[in-house]
């Protein structure tokens, strides 16, 4: 048996026992001094089950300490503020589980404050929100860092992650300055994530433009997303592009910008249009842009898109990430949001 798997089963039984006094918790308060422990070791798992991997180091002893990830993610964002390198490197997400329900501020929560949106996610049992910019919870390049410390901490203490930023930047202007200012832009909500604990930053193509055409306008959008990009890696936020705008919705598009981008920070937000599907079907183009999916938007599951077949999709190909509700305001923002997902666990329900 390995040094971890001996630590690991020590740790376990200790907490079964309830032995608290031989447990360390680093949650919320660093403590200096060295990780104690005879022979500690290592290991990562999701032990207070928020889709998060914390991070125990277990001595032989029987001693441990315990990091929550808030408290890892801290540690990063200080890190890379000081020398641009993290002091602990590990996946923040539990892989091969299964995908997790969440919402866009656009447009059911748009005028709800942080905490009312945070108390109505939770109420719905929603685990994560993109907030979009423009909206009433007011979390936007302009805040402090002592405000971005307070959002980070916020979501620290509930239930609900917050998962990315929906910006409005693009980058297919015919007008170098105006794809330079959007660049910049895009950066400016690169930092307002990594200061508040986001994952991702949304951002978006809005058509092809006529001067450039369609090659050309491909070419600008991907040559920005790789710019972006290496601003997001340094920084440990993903760049996530939304399959959006009139022409540059259709996958093959989407495909051929990953193709130019071609940067492991950028991804696709899949965005469930009407354009995914042929002959009823959205297969196709799922299998078309699966390589890239980071995120999807998801939109009203009552229509006629075919959300069982794209769920069923998500799970056969390992898709652990988030499905963002997406849909339009609602006089009765709570009894929607509950039947939300009520029909979204039935849709993602594997049938025989």
């Amino acid at each position: 048996m390995t040094r971890e798997k001996t630590a690991w089963n020590i740790v376990e039984r200790k907490c079964l026992n309830l032995q608290v006094p031989e447990c360390e918790t680093m949650a919320h308060k660093p403590r200096a001094g060295r990780i104690r422990g005879y022979n500690p070791a290592p290991n990562v798992a999701d032990w207070n089950h928020d889709g998060r991997l914390d991070l125990i180091i277990g001595g032989e002893d029987g001693f441990f300490t315990y990091f929550e990830r808030p408290y890892i993610d801290a540690m990063n964002r200080a890190a890379r503020r000081w020398t641009g390198a993290s002091t602990i490197e590990f996946q923040s997400r539990v892989k091969g589980g299964p995908m997790r329900l969440g919402a866009v501020t656009y447009n059911v929560l748009k005028d709800y404050d942080l905490e009312t949106l945070i108390a109505k996610l939770e109420a719905a049992r929603f685990e994560a929100v993109e907030l979009r910019t423009g909206h009433k919870h007011g979390v936007e390049p302009s805040l402090s860092p002592g405000e971005r410390e307070k959002v980070h901490e916020r979501f620290a203490r509930s239930k609900v992650r917050l998962l990315s930023l929906g910006s409005t930047c693009e980058f297919h202007s015919p007008d170098e300055a105006v794809r330079r200012k959007n660049i910049e832009e895009a950066k400016k909500f690169v930092d307002l994530a990594h200061d508040t604990g986001a994952w991702g930053v949304k951002v978006r193509p809005n058509g092809i433009s006529k001067e450039l055409g369609p090659r050309k306008t491909i070419e600008v959008i991907g040559e920005s997303l790789r710019e972006v990009g290496a601003y997001g890696a340094r920084m440990g936020v993903e760049i996530w592009l939304e399959v959006h705008g009139h022409e540059t919705q259709a996958p093959a598009v989407a495909e051929a910008i990953m193709k130019v981008t071609r940067h492991d920070h950028v991804g696709l937000c899949w965005n469930s249009n009407p354009a995914d599907i042929i002959n009823g079907s959205v297969k196709q183009n799922f299998n078309l842009l699966r390589p890239w999916i980071k995120n999807a938007h998801i939109n009203e599951l009552a229509g006629p898109y075919p959300y069982r077949e794209l769920f069923a999709l998500m799970r056969a190909s390992n898709y652990d990430r988030y499905t963002l509700c997406e849909a339009r305001e609602s006089t009765e923002p709570e009894r929607f949001l509950s039947w939300y997902r009520a029909l979204w666990v039935e849709l993602n329900r594997a049938c025989a």
